[in-house]
């Protein structure tokens, strides 16, 4: 039975029944689509991923790795740090009391963290095996200094007006040795309590201390849209009380707003760019909103599918998978558009016109899907939603174009001036044609890639990556200055079969740490054995205490004789200064005074225990000595999560050229059968594009970084369409498939070409690769027609 579609006079009758059956089904689908994406995010309200981590494979090697990783981030992910600096210190506590005022009307979002007092109370179980506890100086003193010497120098700090300051009465530590131990402690930190604020002093700045806790995951956008315009309020008020204040901020949260703020207005500008781009060239060509129509309904269910169908693999889908996404605009359409042009002037019967263009449809959406199931091939959590995202857009294009467009486009199109005169340009495309000129221009540019690509140089250094805003990165480098903070992704790991075992190991690395402090090559570290010396070192300590001063002849009978007391009261200081058992990690865990520092001890992992030592001062140039301290068959071992994961990147690389290889091999595959030994003219121009791109890298002397290698991946998903559609049109006098495939050309290269602009590192090298790639594809495919030619038939 014939359809009631337009049929011309003297053309075969055409049988639409089961393609509109088609049709109707994925109508259904779609529908089903908008229904699963609605659901998605209106109702389970999930939220995009903002972290960049998430983009980055895990570490599957260590668990004990991953574990202190996890430690580090989550000892600073609910945390933000605020620093409020003047010439004067009235002047700053003046301005924190501003700050913190605004920060206490809000305690459903942020809290101020409470501040670590060095009280009797929690002092309480070090003061209690205070004995047990000598700083590397003491022990030194009292392995050389004659008893006198030691008795001599208690009495002139006990006499002395300006003595330390001392934890506890006289008597209780009269050699002083807790306090020089605490003091100790306590230098690994130049913030102090003053006035009831925390503060800092650097050259002639006084800065003070307000840590912020969060209540809400500093990766939630809920919090980040509360918590942000909460900040900004508080510097507000901080400035109206002095407008000189200096204000310094760091936190994963405002890293984390940053982005999403970035890939927020990225996704307006690439995607709206590409958009009203591409409308702008599609009223150039047909002058009627009809095609334009047809164009934005693929456009509108690629994206559709896409988001519905990410959201079934992914739990949450990355703020850069949309941006990114927001460039599947300029491929996406391809399919229609190609449609639409052929129907100028065509006035055979629409369906017969979509048959007739199947083949190379079918190939061109095959081929694209095929690399990008390449990216999804990774082991990038974020290259794989990528992946999924544009593979599952595009297949839903395709077959919205497929099936719908021969029944909402009944008529052919009128031919407009710019379709009549950019079509005519085909006739006059310089051709090669195997003359000597031609030969000699070739060897030309061969040889000008081969100088450029023999320039090419790699870097895969992940920081190369990093795109907060430098304001921000500049911030949070100097409150790490001011505060010490430790290096959060460079540290030692201590193992041993028990705790004992780890505290010793620790303390044998501290010796060569504290060289290293002297030789003024490290800053300093953290380590939980500066507060919980191993059980050997506490009873050796103990044992060097009893012998120089307690003893019979020790520095405390020599003190008792001095100030004519008698034995039984040196023997009394002895009994006071006892304890029973000793200092235990469970101690330090349940004092205040680990709060800051509880990551360090990572428990049990595997059947070891294990513990961390952060280190203050990693630098580029002590690397390498710190790296030989490490032994792993003795227990330590050096982590370096940035070389790691820049080694792995360096990895994917390499990897992902014989990925490149392989696609192209597989990409001949799908298309020998169909096109013979044409199909090499059809990758011919998307080789010359990938060599262009590495020359051009060479020449202008920018590293080649894994994301250029993937972006060059994607050259061949895209650029072999174009080869395609002229193999498919060989006749250079169909203006119409030349006029399509420009069209395709110049929308993608308006929505990559826009990725360029971003700001976002990966992306920008996405944009830049692909702008040089497919303009290179679009501009030598037609160089390459066999005219008079025709397809093989088989498909």
């Amino acid at each position: 039975m014939s359809d009631p579609l337009h049929n011309p006079p003297g053309e075969p009758i055409v049988n639409a029944r089961p393609w509109r059956w088609l049709a109707w089904l994925w109508l259904v689908v779609i529908l089903a689509m908008a229904g699963h994406t609605g659901w998605v995010w209106l109702v389970q309200q999930r939220t995009p991923e903002t972290d960049m981590l998430a983009l980055l494979p895990a570490e599957k090697h260590d668990p004990a790795v991953n574990a202190a990783l996890k430690q580090f981030a989550g000892a600073a992910q609910q945390r933000v740090i605020i620093l409020l600096g003047s010439h004067d210190w009235q002047t700053t506590r003046q301005a924190a009391q501003a700050y913190r005022q605004v920060i206490l009307r809000y305690p459903q979002w942020l809290k101020p963290s409470p501040a670590m007092v060095l009280d009797e109370r929690a002092l309480a179980p070090w003061w209690h095996h205070r004995a047990a506890l000598l700083t590397a100086t003491d022990q030194q003193a009292l392995h050389n200094q004659p008893p006198t010497e030691i008795a001599e120098q208690a009495l002139r700090d006990m006499a002395s007006p300006m003595g330390q300051a001392r934890i506890g009465a006289w008597r209780d530590d009269p050699f002083g040795l807790f306090n020089h131990w605490l003091s100790e402690r306590t230098a690994q930190s130049p913030v102090r309590p003053v006035d009831g604020e925390l503060r800092v002093d650097r050259d002639d700045t006084t800065y003070a201390v307000i840590s912020l806790e969060l209540n809400q995951s500093a990766f939630s956008i809920s919090a980040q849209q509360a918590v942000m315009p909460i900040l900004t309020e508080a510097g507000q008020a901080a400035r109206r009380a002095h407008p000189s204040i200096e204000l310094l901020s760091a936190g994963v949260l405002l890293h984390a707003a940053a982005a999403a703020e970035q890939a927020n207005d990225e996704i307006s500008t690439i995607g709206l760019g590409s958009l009203l781009g591409i409308l702008l060239l599609m009223w150039l060509a047909f002058r009627s909103m009809r095609p334009i129509s047809l164009v934005v309904l693929t456009l509108a269910t690629g994206l559709l599918g896409a988001l519905s169908v990410s959201a079934l693999f992914f739990d949450r889908i990355h703020l850069i998978t949309l941006v990114f996404g927001a460039s599947l605009i300029g491929v996406a359409e391809d399919y229609g558009i190609h449609y639409v042009s052929t129907r100028i002037g065509d006035a055979t019967h629409p369906l017969r016109t979509m048959q007739r263009l199947l083949p190379g449809l079918a190939l061109a959406m095959l081929t694209t899907v095929v690399g990008y199931i390449g990216l999804g091939l990774t082991p990038f959590p974020g290259l794989r939603q990528m992946a999924v995202f544009s593979a599952a857009g595009l297949t839903t294009s395709w077959l919205t174009a497929v099936l719908w467009m021969p029944f909402l486009s009944r008529h052919s199109l009128p031919e407009t001036r710019l379709s009549r005169w950019y079509g005519n340009t085909r006739m006059r495309w310089p051709q090669f044609t195997g003359r000597p000129s031609h030969w000699v221009l070739t060897g030309a540019v061969v040889i000008t890639l081969g100088m450029g690509i023999s320039k090419l140089t790699t870097n895969d250094d992940i920081r190369a990556l990093q795109s907060s805003p430098p304001a921000l990165l500049a911030d949070q480098n100097k409150i790490s200055r001011l505060l010490n903070i430790p290096a959060p992704a460079q540290f030692f790991l201590v193992r041993g079969q028990d705790e004992a075992t780890v505290l010793a190991r620790e303390g044998q690395l501290r010796e060569q740490l504290d060289s290293l402090i002297q030789q003024q090559q490290l800053q300093g570290y953290q380590a939980v054995s500066q507060w919980v010396p191993s059980p050997t070192q506490q009873q050796a300590t103990r044992s060097l205490a009893d012998q120089k001063l307690w003893g019979p002849h020790g520095a405390a009978a020599r003190l008792a004789e001095t100030l004519d007391e008698s034995p039984a009261w040196a023997s009394a200081l002895q009994q006071h200064q006892q304890a029973t058992g000793r200092l235990t990690i469970a101690d330090w865990l349940g004092s205040p005074l680990s709060q800051t520092q509880r990551h360090l001890w990572l428990g049990q992992i595997d059947g070891e225990f294990v513990s961390v030592v952060a280190l203050l001062g990693v630098t580029p140039h002590n690397l390498q000595t710190l790296q030989q301290l490490a032994h792993p068959q003795a227990g330590i071992s050096w982590v370096d999560k940035v070389a790691g994961i820049s080694a792995l990147m360096a990895h994917y690389r390499t990897l992902m050229g014989w990925v490149i290889i392989a696609s192209y091999l597989a990409v001949l595959i799908v298309l020998w059968p169909r096109y013979r030994s044409r199909a090499f003219l059809i990758l011919l121009p998307t080789a010359f594009a990938s060599a262009v791109v590495l020359a051009w890298l060479g020449w202008s002397g920018t590293p080649l970084q894994l994301f250029h290698v993937l972006a060059l991946l994607l050259i061949l998903c895209m650029g072999e369409d174009y080869g395609i559609f002229m193999q498919e049109h060989p006749n250079p006098e169909d203006r119409h498939a030349w006029l399509a495939v420009s069209l395709s050309a110049a929308s993608t290269l308006l929505s990559f070409g826009l990725l360029g602009l971003s700001a976002t590192p990966a992306l920008r090298a996405f944009g830049t690769t692909l702008l040089i790639g497919i303009s290179t594809v679009w501009l030598t495919a037609p160089c390459l027609d066999r005219r008079n030619t025709k397809p093989s038939s088989s498909f």
